[in-house]
């Protein structure tokens, strides 16, 4: 079984590592739209 990684959910989601990072840890502002990509892609 493969581990999904920050990685793979930033290329899902076409967003940065970076981005994905702010959302999981919720310490910097991301704009609605872009959380919602980041959340589905996890899923």
């Amino acid at each position: 079984m493969k581990t999904t990684t920050i990685i793979d959910v930033a290329k899902k989601a076409g967003v940065s590592v970076a981005t994905v990072s702010r959302v999981v840890n919720g310490n910097y502002p991301v704009k609605e739209e872009t959380k919602k990509k980041v959340m589905k892609a996890i899923d």
